[in-house]
């Protein structure tokens, strides 16, 4: 980052405070948009807790009558056949496993206003499914995952799609923490789970938090 790169202000609060505002200000742009729409982003690492806050944000903005739908991230991963053939199944979650070009699409269409139906990632599966989610009606529109403020292999335009987006900054040792207790949830035992959490997990946060000042404010929750 240049010296002349802006510093996005960092915020440490209660997560209902922080919400609450995100809210007013999504109002705000998605009153201003043409289509009536606007796209609000989380980002972070994994394991920052960018969906259980992405959910937490849909039921208030639901609550309001402003939730249009969701378009996650994680809808556009790779198949598991597709990340075989490519060689690229033992680091999946890598920037270069997701379909960049279809997330980029989808949000195109999402901010045209159309009606759309987008893939979600199903964990219990391991794979994405399609038309899981369907965005209708103006509002706003939340997205999560960890590349969406990223520059490097295609993923740069995201950003330019996204009206608010927001970085959750947590400690890596807590990250670790937190991704060997998902591992282990879903199937593998301790020494593999660490194994990956070291190998792939750590090296994308990384990555996530390198991108932070592209975001429009940093979150650490209290």
């Amino acid at each position: 980052m240049s010296p002349e790169t802006p510093t996005p202000p960092r915020l440490t609060d209660e997560p209902a405070l922080l919400l609450a505002g995100l809210v007013d200000d999504a109002e705000r742009l998605a009153g201003r948009a043409a289509s009536g729409r606007a796209v609000v982003g989380l980002t972070g690492a994994p394991g920052a807790g960018k969906s259980t806050l992405a959910a937490e944000l849909e039921a208030l903005l639901a609550g309001r009558g402003l939730l249009a739908g969701s378009v996650p991230m994680d809808g556009f991963h790779l198949s598991n056949a597709v990340l075989d053939a490519l060689g690229r199944r033992g680091r999946k979650g890598a920037p270069d496993t997701f379909d960049v070009a279809g997330y980029l699409a989808v949000l195109d269409r999402v901010r045209a206003g159309a009606e759309v139906l987008a893939p979600v990632y199903r964990r219990d599966l391991h794979e994405p499914v399609a038309a899981g989610t369907l965005v209708s009606g103006p509002g706003i529109v939340v997205t999560e995952g960890n590349y969406l403020a990223l520059e490097a292999q295609g993923w740069g335009p995201v950003r330019e799609r996204i009206d608010a987006l927001i970085h959750l900054e947590v400690d890596e040792a807590e990250l670790s923490r937190r991704l060997v207790a998902r591992h282990q949830a879903f199937g593998q035992d301790r020494a593999q789970a660490g194994h990956w959490v070291r190998s792939v997990d750590l090296p994308n946060a990384r990555l996530v938090s390198a991108s932070a000042h592209r975001c429009d404010q940093v979150w650490r929750l209290g």
